[in-house]
């Protein structure tokens, strides 16, 4: 049987017996049992689904009760710009200029961020690189390494960085070195998972070659797999520096430092105006980092082609 199919060289046929009867009562036997299978997930499913609707209060009427205080909220945050007024100073009413009256603190605090995410994605790459091999199935020395440092990333990435931001400011006090080892830390977990995914996958005849002709496991490691799985590396690293933007944002909510901890002081002051200002900033900059990434993760993924390429 493969994939729900009847295969006809399993099926034993007694004497006496049509070879298409036997055959098709085997797989009417197998869609029965497929039917069977999917009403008995189907219905957990259901189950499953009302459970979350009951206990997060998921109701059509709350959500319609909810959604034009979202429209209202959104309304009292947005500037009030007069088209003719649009490019006077800082403080005219109505201007850009006077709706971003601050922008020399606010592009201060996002090059702290800026810095903070690239800092934690740096060490967090190192971190994932340096773990993903022995966690990974078809590349561990041993069954213990493999299994500690799986255990070991999922603790990294299943505790939010929040959490270890909060702990990290109780340490180091509030700035930027407190939300820098908590994202840096929760990155080790996540991409040692996404690396280790990729070693399982790579073609291990060149490992079996460097085992033939005497060479250890690093050899094998730093010969055979690095340069297969090298360009899917670099793209989930600068995959996970477009997350850890907006994570660093986040962390200056708890005092770790960056345009966070501006934007949860103009939150709890109702400087609305303000709120949308930092979003906004924050919303270009994460576009801007995702075209450049874009651009640098094609033209890398490229040139590793080309070297491979010229290799073979």
């Amino acid at each position: 049987m493969s994939n729900g199919h009847a295969d006809p060289k399993s099926i034993r046929i007694p004497d006496g017996h049509d070879p298409a009867d036997v055959f098709e009562r085997h797989r009417a036997e197998l869609e029965r049992s497929r039917r069977a299978a999917t009403l008995l997930y189907g219905g957990l499913f259901v189950l499953a689904l009302a459970a979350a609707v009951y206990i997060s209060n998921f109701y059509p009427d709350k959500l319609a009760a909810g959604v034009p205080k979202i429209g209202d909220y959104i309304y009292d945050i947005l500037p009030v710009l007069d088209p003719a007024l649009l490019f006077a100073g800082t403080k005219t009413e109505g201007s850009i200029a006077y709706w971003y009256f601050n922008l020399p603190k606010y592009l201060q605090l996002l090059a702290e961020t800026i810095n903070m995410a690239l800092f934690a994605t740096i060490f967090g790459a190192f971190g994932g690189f340096v773990l993903c091999f022995p966690a990974s199935r078809n590349l561990a020395p041993n069954g213990w390494v493999y299994f500690l440092c799986r255990r070991y990333m999922e603790f990294c990435r299943g505790v939010p960085e929040v959490i270890f931001a909060i702990a990290f400011v109780w340490a180091f006090g509030i700035g930027p070195l407190a939300g820098i080892v908590a994202i840096a830390i929760h990155s080790a977990g996540a991409l040692g998972k996404l690396f280790s995914e990729v070693n399982e996958n790579v073609d291990t005849k060149p490992m079996e070659g460097i085992r033939a002709s005497g060479g250890s496991w690093f050899d094998e490691i730093r010969h055979g797999v690095v340069p297969q799985v090298l360009p899917n590396f670099v793209s989930y690293t600068l995959l996970r520096f477009e997350i850890n933007i907006r994570a660093s944002s986040i962390i200056g909510f708890v005092g770790g430092g960056g345009v966070g901890q501006e934007l949860y002081y103009v939150i709890n002051f109702n400087f609305y105006e303000e709120v949308s200002a930092l979003v906004l900033l924050i919303v270009a900059t994460v576009t801007c980092v995702d075209l450049i990434s874009e651009r640098v993760r094609h033209r890398f993924i490229g040139r590793e082609n080309l070297v491979r390429e010229n290799l073979a």
